[in-house]
């Protein structure tokens, strides 16, 4: 792309907002600033968009985001003037400029004869894919980048499911949207008349209460809440997001006591309380566990801007707090359904727990311990979605649990992208019935381990800059697959997994063909147990290495996964 060209193009078009232009003028001087705003679009995937927020062709602004709905918008049209009247559902979270980019997604699809429901408040993911199902939309948008830093925001488009668009839609869209030259000539009803414009419904409270409602119905320990709810202490953090309404009220009328870290209830776009709004770290749940010991509560939740990850702080048998991974969670949530259902005599004969391929392996004896069918995905929840959708659809299967190691959980099928909001509903319920029962959600945890031996799942994320981002990741991972390795620190490699071709070939070189293809990812299984992948972010310049080694005891395979990360971090560089 001749990005100098297409700087100055954009400089001189009138439609380009006054500000939008001194925020150009002001990188005149600026070469390297202004290629990498104009030397690429900014990617659409099957996760939709994610980048940094300015103006330019590759940063996320109103102007890529019409560009995106106007394709959105004619791959609805070309569905027929009935999906056009189911209409599309549109969120966003607390994010700079959500709000507006939101205002823009509807513009846009008003100005194509598309009916639109719009949230009057920041609302989480979840919610977003419950009302696609709800009302039967054609398609959803969510305006967030999830728990990334400040400086970025996102648009991410679910299908009539509730899941994330499917590739084969994605394609065509893309297609669409590629065929929009003209960033800043797309129609657009002004967003100042938006809310009054015919073919736009809000959905405000009223619609809350029923999410809160529907997920009310998927407790497992009415009984244990009842009798110990009332002394149960929860702190809970929304990380300024979207998660303190939903979240609040279902914890609540479930009769539990929640105290809210005030410092972090406000909506902020900044973040001033914290590096990164991410749940899964440490210091994101910082005041929480601060709050916590002040009050001596039993456990900690916080949730990201858009209300899909579950960050949780429990006490250990000390009484100091320890954030737990997301794949510790996993274990304990999976364990704690499949125990309650058991119990209940609720158990589907024919339930199945979905985790991606990067989550922990320790869920799999889990699951063989109840008698239930355990599938690996892809990253990405949509391919969850995806399942659940099949099971419907055959008739066989019934979905009890499913979680990803990133900190992301669903429980039952109002939506098709992973809740927060349910999640922190199972594990304040989960305390309870444990402490009905006696023992410590810690004790659980413990238990697991003794039982299927300890096992130790960390990741490591290697970030890149510059345009050439994507593809130096991408560089990386072909290296490795093109690497003939036979074991990694003096631990031999059984087989390597090539998601890409869907060849799994094993240490004696003999080959079988997997059920999962054309996904970017290089896995190896080790003979000690566990594994390493390495794989290319989809939505973000990070490549991701996943470690999981079990071990006698939690010094052995803490250990084992030191050295493991050592050893290969050597052979990519």
């Amino acid at each position: 792309m001749d990005y100098k060209k297409i700087y100055n193009e954009w400089i001189k078009d009138d439609n380009l907002a006054p500000v939008d232009k001194k925020e150009l003028l002001n990188i005149a001087d600026d070469e390297k600033e202004i290629e990498y705003r104009f030397g690429a679009n900014l990617a659409f995937g099957t996760a939709g968009m994610r980048g940094l927020i300015g103006i330019g062709t590759n940063m996320m602004n109103v102007y890529t985001v019409k560009r995106a709905t106007k394709g959105l918008a004619e791959y609805v049209k070309t569905l027929g003037k009935s999906a056009m009247k189911r209409g599309v559902v549109v969120s966003y979270d607390t994010r700079r400029n959500s709000d507006l980019f939101a205002m823009a997604t509807v513009g846009v699809l008003l100005a194509n004869g598309i009916k639109v429901r719009v949230f009057k408040n920041p609302s989480p993911v979840p919610m977003l894919s419950y009302a696609v199902r709800t009302f039967k939309a054609v398609a959803g948008v969510m305006i967030t980048a999830s728990h990334n830093p400040k400086e970025y925001n996102g648009y991410k488009v679910y299908g009539s499911d509730g899941a994330q668009m499917s590739p084969e839609a994605t394609k065509i869209v893309v297609d669409f949207i590629n065929g929009v030259e003209n960033y800043l000539a797309v129609d657009a009803v002004d967003y100042k008349v938006i809310k009054n414009a015919k073919g736009v419904k809000t959905l405000g409270l009223s619609f809350v209460k029923k999410y809160v409602n529907t997920l009310l119905k998927l407790s497992l320990s009415k009984e244990a809440v009842k009798n110990f709810g009332k002394d149960l202490k929860i702190v809970y953090t929304p990380l300024h997001g979207t998660g303190y309404t939903p979240v609040t009220e279902l914890l609540k009328k479930l009769g539990l006591n929640v105290s809210i870290v005030s410092e972090q209830v406000k909506p902020d776009p900044e973040f001033s309380t914290v590096e990164v709004p991410n749940p899964e770290t440490t210091e994101a749940m910082t005041l929480g566990v601060r709050l916590a010991d002040k009050i001596g509560a039993d456990v900690v939740f916080g949730t990201d801007p858009d209300s899909d990850r579950l960050g949780v702080a429990i006490r250990n048998d000390n009484g100091e707090f320890i954030n737990l991974t997301g794949n510790q969670v996993g274990v304990l949530l999976t364990d704690y359904v499949l125990k309650r259902l058991t119990q209940e005599n609720a158990l589907a004969k024919d339930g199945v727990i979905i985790k991606s391929f990067v989550s922990t392996g320790m869920v799999k004896p889990v699951c063989e311990a109840y008698g239930v069918k355990l599938i690996e995905v892809p990253v990405g929840f949509k391919f969850i979605g995806e399942k659940i959708k099949q099971f419907e659809d055959t008739g066989k299967g019934t979905f009890l649990f499913g979680f990803e190691e990133s900190c992301g959980y669903l429980r039952g099928t109002h939506a098709r992208d992973k809740d927060a909001v349910v999640a922190s509903m199972l594990f304040a319920e989960m305390v309870c019935y444990y402490a009905y029962t006696g023992v410590s959600v810690y004790k659980v945890l413990c238990d697991l381990y003794e039982k299927y031996g300890y096992v130790v799942d960390k990741t490591v994320s290697v970030g890149y800059k510059g345009l050439s981002a994507m593809a130096d990741m991408a560089k990386v991972v072909e290296k490795m697959r093109s690497t003939k390795l036979s074991e990694v620190g003096g631990y031999k490699i059984v087989a390597t997994r090539d998601y890409l071709s869907g060849v799994k070939t094993l240490s004696d070189g003999k080959t079988e063909q997997m059920d999962i293809s054309g996904v970017n990812c290089v896995y190896y299984e080790l003979e000690v147990g566990g594994f390493i992948c390495l794989r290319p972010s989809g939505t973000e310049p990070k490549l991701k290495i996943y470690y999981s080694v079990s071990g006698k005891d939690r010094e052995t395979a803490e250990n084992s996964v030191e050295n493991l990360i050592m050893a290969f971090s050597e052979l990519l560089k």
